[in-house]
């Protein structure tokens, strides 16, 4: 039997300084799952939630909550980074556009199967694999018997398609020398390495080791936040060739701990230079090699005969051209 949760203060305070208040609950007894929600501004908000929490969720409530009553409710339990829960919401809605209304003990495969038919195939395969999640959770708790989005659906993983800006070094060059002094050494560097934006932009000067010819990739820069990887053990070494060397000495001296700074020596940022301007949000520019994808995994090979560089959507290969 579900209990009835336990509101409770925080040691956390809201901005007036007043402390904020949590709730919890269990949905079976003390070895199931222990939902808790906090930041509420007082005792009687946090009494308000709970019971709306009570109302919507638990062993058999399933028939009575619908699946974008669950969505919500998954959400804001959900630990993660904003810009992950932001993503996440915008997935969910590809399903609750369509089966928002639908009491989730009535969600068949069937359902989820025709649902997914309906969505672009660009984004199929992870707003199939958003809905799993929550379902997931839906069984975790107790609401449902088995995951509908899981049984009779399959969700093959799109192959990317692979794009081809540049066939040389060449081209790069040429790109890199209509550059500021740092942003060309910055494209070259990135071509070289294989990083991805986010994480070239979050490199710093100690993370080169020049004796070991290897750079450190330690955390990454994105939305105007830095994250750093996980654990030490997360942290990974990417070999610099000959022509990542080149373009780190071609880096103007600098005290600047950012090893590729913008002009006004913080981080660079794609979604934040055009929020600063009053511009709407851009994908960044083509002349860039890595941030015309969303990521350069495989570095241009060496030059002994000429390459061809390969981006997609997820990763990027280089393969050296038939001779």
């Amino acid at each position: 039997m579900i209990q009835q949760g336990q509101v409770f203060k925080l040691t956390a305070k809201g901005v007036d300084g007043e402390p904020l208040w949590a709730y919890r609950y269990r949905l079976e007894g003390r070895s199931s799952a222990r939902p808790q929600v906090g930041g509420f501004a007082s005792r009687a908000e946090a009494q308000k939630a709970l019971r709306k929490a009570l109302e919507r969720i638990g062993p058999g409530r399933g028939g009575a909550i619908t699946l974008a009553e669950f969505v919500e409710e998954y959400l804001a339990l959900h630990q993660a980074e904003p810009v992950t829960i932001g993503k996440l919401r915008w997935l969910l809605g590809k399903a609750t556009t369509t089966l928002g209304e639908k009491r989730i003990a009535d969600l068949s495969s069937k359902d989820v199967y025709a649902w997914r038919l309906t969505v672009p195939e660009g984004h199929r395969f992870e707003a199939t694999q958003a809905l799993r999640q929550v379902l997931n959770r839906a069984v975790a708790w107790g609401v449902l018997d088995f995951n509908p989005a899981k049984q009779g659906v399959p969700n093959t993983q799109r192959r990317p398609k692979e794009k081809r800006p540049f066939e040389s070094w060449a081209q790069i060059e040429a790109i890199a020398a209509r550059l500021r002094p740092v942003y060309g050494p910055m494209v070259i560097f990135c071509a070289a390495t294989g990083l991805r934006p986010s994480e070239l932009f979050g490199l710093e000067q100690y993370d080169i080791d020049h004796e070991a010819g290897v750079v450190y990739v330690r955390r990454a820069y994105a939305n105007g936040r830095i994250k750093n990887t996980k654990t030490r053990l997360s942290t990974r070494a990417v070999p610099l060739q000959a022509k990542a060397f080149e373009a780190l000495d071609r880096l103007p001296a600098s005290v600047n701990p950012i090893l590729f700074p913008n002009a006004r020596g913080g981080r660079i940022d794609f979604a934040f230079s055009a929020v600063a301007t009053g511009d709407p949000p851009r994908s960044p520019p083509a002349s860039n090699p890595c941030a015309a994808s969303t990521t350069c995994a495989t570095p241009m090979p060496p030059l002994r005969s000429a390459p061809v560089f390969r981006c997609s959507r997820s990763r990027a290969s280089s393969v050296r051209a038939s001779r």
